[in-house]
């Protein structure tokens, strides 16, 4: 059982790491669920014991956000927030700050993905019709949304799962971290301009973005949906999951927004490879193979309870496997409050490193193709390299003194 176990992690985590399995059209999400798949077939665990390993708070607190994230996104919320950011009139340095902050706002009180999403088309839109090149700004987009996601345990999945296991107050971690967060966002917003200086001019062109319709009542329902789950999570105790939950199924009883639109954006294939990794890794763990990597990882003299070296595992590590299959690897037994926020900055921000390191990078990068414009690997790393090592730097002076 042991090496079907191993077998299975190694194939799982070989996908995390290239995208996808060499041959297959099977991309990560369907790695997970096939590892887990396989892990029932051959009878090494039940299909009881395979949802059991599942962390259903945490599944059910990325799902209710979703669905709040999909009401703002179907009630043109992030296309009038995007529209006003760029219509209002300011230099193209200026107009690059204004978009960071908004981002980076939005990032972290909905998941960054969502904003990318939603953002991106509208800001190649609108740079060009200015006569911009959009490139910086689509940078500056995914740079300052990763950025923005880790204020809170809410802005990405792997924040939400942390979270929930290491049992972060809601409140108690945005106060600590909020000051590396923001050192984060200028020193992020002060590599783009100085890697563009010069380059923000491009040509005028006319595209026609097509983008939901503004309506303040739906759109209006959303913000007091988000606005409860905020005020719940910082002050009522209450689970963040119930909260979440509640305020979504309120949101679907709506007379005009049919629920099919609304679900049909929430993402599946995300909870799709949380779910999967949840098996294989409670399968990993029970075999005992992952204390014996945590067991390799010290002997090659990298001891994961000292906190500046946890925070640079992560970072590595996130960029090796993505940041998600990063975090569900070292949680397990590094869970204290200390910890999970160390696991939370570092896994978000190692995200920006390169192009394929965060699924908020991908996404502006696609959206930003299916319209003719091209951000590349290399155009990404020219900024962004330099911009992560920074706010690494900083966000673990600050987190570790």
């Amino acid at each position: 059982m042991r090496i079907t176990v191993l077998i299975i992690f190694v194939v799982v985590y070989a996908a995390m790491i290239l995208g996808r399995l060499p041959g297959l059209a099977l991309d990560r999400a369907g790695a997970a669920v096939l590892g887990a798949m396989v892990l029932v077939a051959a009878g090494t665990m039940t299909v009881a014991d395979a949802w059991g390993a599942a962390d259903v708070p945490t599944l059910a607190l990325l799902f209710g956000l979703m669905v709040i994230s999909a009401q703002l996104r179907l009630g043109g919320f992030y296309t009038a927030v995007s529209r006003a950011l760029i219509a209002a009139a300011a230099t193209p340095a200026g107009l690059l700050g204004r978009i960071m902050a908004a981002a980076a706002v939005l990032s972290a009180l909905l998941a960054n993905d969502i904003v990318c999403l939603a953002m991106t088309p509208i800001l190649v839109e609108a740079t060009l019709a200015r006569g911009l090149n959009p490139v910086p700004y689509l940078i500056g987009l995914a740079l300052s949304a990763n950025i923005g996601s880790a204020a809170t345990l809410i802005g990405n999945p792997q924040n939400m799962l942390i979270g929930q296991v290491a049992n972060l107050s809601f409140g108690g971690y945005i106060l600590n971290v909020w000051p590396c967060v923001a050192a984060s966002l200028v020193l992020a917003y002060a590599g783009t301009v100085w890697g563009f200086r010069g380059r923000f001019a491009g040509p005028v062109v006319t595209l026609a973005v097509a983008a939901p319709v503004f309506s303040p009542w739906q759109s209006g329902k959303g913000l007091v949906a988000l606005g409860g789950c905020m005020a719940a999570f910082v002050w009522s105790g209450l689970p963040r999951e119930n909260v979440a939950l509640g305020c979504a199924a309120a949101l679907l009883l709506s007379r005009r927004m049919a629920s099919r639109d609304t679900l049909a954006l929430v993402d599946w294939q995300l909870l799709l490879l949380f779910l999967g990794l949840f098996v294989v890794n409670r399968e990993v763990a029970a075999v005992g193979l992952l204390d014996d990597l945590y067991r390799a990882v010290a002997a090659a003299g990298l001891d994961l309870a000292r906190p500046e070296v946890l925070f640079g595992v992560t970072a590595v590590l996130s960029n090796i496997v993505s940041n998600v299959p990063a975090v569900m690897l070292l949680l397990p037994g590094h869970g204290s409050p200390e910890q999970g926020t160390l696991l939370a900055v570092s896994s978000t921000l190692a995200g920006n490193l390169i192009l394929p390191g965060s699924i908020a990078n991908l996404i502006v990068a696609d959206q930003a193709a299916l319209l003719g414009v091209s951000m590349g690997f290399r155009q990404h790393a020219r900024v962004a390299v330099p911009v992560t090592l920074a706010t690494l730097a900083a966000s673990g002076w600050w987190l570790l003194h």
